[in-house]
């Protein structure tokens, strides 16, 4: 794992709960002493990235964008055909890293995102191999996989990277109109969390679209309706839709 922070920590984080890896096959390059002092002390094995990729099945470079050239200029010199690398950085294009890997080495973009960490991450998996079998269960392992044609890539992104934001900004403010109406924060923040539980559990086992669940709470004239009506008023549905088309720019 070359860059161990916020997204490479989560990956890393969620390969070791799911058992994708023992801590001892886990090689981890950060520049930052309290990842890698965090990372050690779970068991992995801190090295130099080159050293980390010479040594490693699985490279996976989760840097900034504008960085991850040169991180794989660097560890060019240690792949072979028989590596897989696997490149997270949103924007870097399967041309940039063919031009930097070569032809003979296999690879893949990724844009998983930080829930990969409690192994609930929705990834997105482009691959450059002849079979990515392998690879996507190593990210099963941290959630749902999509294995997509790279032009979908941008629209992964933001529905499901950013996206994850998206969702917190939701819980927040459902968080704080709670303490509005009673609450204190804690119990508002609790009993917002089930029900987003209790509503993803309910789509997922009955197969139901959003619609047809809204319509068995909302009675006529009931509070529930002058609720949606009003976050409509204030354009709730719109907002979300542009927020979301907004990630694509």
């Amino acid at each position: 794992m070359i860059g161990a922070g916020a997204m490479g920590g989560a990956l890393a984080d969620g390969f070791l709960a799911g058992g994708v890896v023992p801590p001892c096959n886990l090689l981890v390059s950060d520049p930052s002493e309290a990842v890698r002092n965090r990372f050690s002390g779970k068991g992995a094995v801190v090295l130099p990235s080159e050293e980390a990729a010479a040594d490693a099945d699985i490279v996976f470079v989760v840097v900034k964008p504008y960085l991850t050239a040169g991180v794989l200029t660097s560890i060019r010199p240690v792949l072979t055909p028989a590596k897989t690398v696997v490149v997270v950085a949103a924007g870097v294009s399967s041309k940039t890293v063919r031009e930097t890997l070569g032809e003979d080495i296999p690879f893949a973009l990724a844009i998983p995102n930080i829930a990969a960490a409690c192994r609930e991450s929705v990834t997105f998996l482009v691959p450059f191999m002849e079979d990515c079998t392998a690879l996507k269960a190593v990210f099963d392992a941290v959630g749902a996989t999509f294995v997509v044609p790279e032009n979908l890539l941008p629209a992964g992104t933001t529905l499901a990277s950013c996206g994850i934001a998206y969702a917190m900004r939701y819980i927040r403010a459902a968080s704080e109109g709670g303490v509005e109406i009673g609450f204190r924060a804690n119990e508002a923040k609790d009993i917002v969390l089930q029900t987003l539980k209790g509503a993803v559990t309910l789509l997922r086992q009955e197969g139901i679209h959003p619609e047809e669940a809204i319509d068995r709470v909302t009675t006529p004239g009931g509070v529930t309706i002058k609720g949606l009506n009003a976050m409509e008023d204030a354009g709730f549905t719109a907002s979300v839709i542009r927020g979301i088309k907004a990630g694509m720019k």
